[in-house]
């Protein structure tokens, strides 16, 4: 059986059945982006473990088809998991004797810089979004003092808050992508990971702008533009555009969610705490990513300390 055609049945009968439709989505672009081109004409039993490795060399070099230049080694992983899955369940079906994939060398994931923004701009900010009259922009400063990720906001409806109690609930996500109708548009599922579904205290500032937000609002969704919903797309874009009439340099929207995670370091906000605001699934995730943001803090801590002696 040709790889490609295996990559086939692998996906109808057995990857759809139990994955979240982005996960789908996101194997489907690299089995037709990378694996057809590279392995789909060979038959499943005679690629080789060297074979495999040498894909994944080539990848890293010169991968990106438009540039020429290599795959970031968290794409390539993302690639090897999809062979790796793929090769595990032939293997398991006795389709093939040996899993020539079992023991691909991957290559160190590199944990992408935290992009901040500084208290300075992050004012700013704020003062734009709350004298504009712009009400859907009222999701950055959601974002700001929660953490929570672009489709979660955007999935936020009134139900998910309770004014009583000041709690958020983050329990779906969505994105943009192609519905089961072949239609595009926004999809809503599940979040990201079981971690991510959680509940945030909200600060009494924020709960305040929602309560008055809500009296005006059209639509089930906290962030819309009356009664239509905004994409993940436009929202990005509305933001870049916020950054550009202020002459803040480019961020991208996740940006707020580091920029939330680095403040409450600042303020004395403990890891464990945090991580759970922000949906990670252990405290060391949340450690490593926002290391150099402890540091800072704890060297200002120490100059502080070094004052009164």
């Amino acid at each position: 059986m040709k790889y490609k055609i295996w990559l086939k049945e692998w996906m109808n009968n057995y990857v759809k059945l139990s994955s979240k439709s982005r996960t789908v989505e996101r194997y489907e672009g690299i089995i037709e982006y990378h694996l057809i081109p590279m392995l789909g004409e060979i038959e499943i039993s005679k690629i080789t473990p060297i074979m495999l490795q040498r894909i994944i060399t080539e990848l890293l070099l010169k991968g990106n088809k438009r540039t020429k230049e290599g795959l970031a080694s968290n794409t390539v992983n993302s690639i090897i998991n999809v062979i790796q899955n793929s090769f595990r369940t032939a293997y398991e079906l006795n389709l093939i004797r040996y899993n020539a994939a079992i023991k691909l060398k991957r290559p160190k994931s590199i944990e992408k810089k935290v992009d901040c923004l500084t208290i300075i701009e992050q004012k700013q900010i704020e003062k734009e979004v709350l004298t504009t009259h712009k009400p859907h922009l009222l999701g950055i400063i959601i974002s700001l003092y929660t953490g929570i990720r672009l489709g979660e906001l955007l999935a936020l409806e009134w139900t998910d808050i309770d004014f009583k109690g000041g709690i958020l609930h983050i329990n779906k996500s969505c994105y943009d992508g192609m519905k089961e109708d072949s239609s595009f548009g926004r999809i809503i599922d599940t979040p990201k990971t079981t971690s991510s579904t959680r509940i945030i205290p909200l600060p009494n500032k924020l709960l305040s702008l929602l309560k008055s937000h809500k009296l005006t609002s059209e639509s089930p969704y906290i962030i819309s533009k009356g009664n239509r919903i905004i994409s993940v797309r436009t929202y990005q874009r509305n933001f870049e555009k916020l950054l550009e009439k202020l002459n803040i340099k480019h961020h991208n929207f996740h940006s707020l969610r580091h920029t939330f995670a680095t403040r409450a370091l600042e303020c004395g906000m403990d890891v464990k705490t945090l991580s759970e605001i922000l949906g990670h699934k252990s405290p060391i995730i949340t450690l490593n990513r926002y290391a150099h943001s402890m540091l800072e803090h704890k060297k200002e801590m120490m100059n502080l300390v070094g004052k009164l002696l």
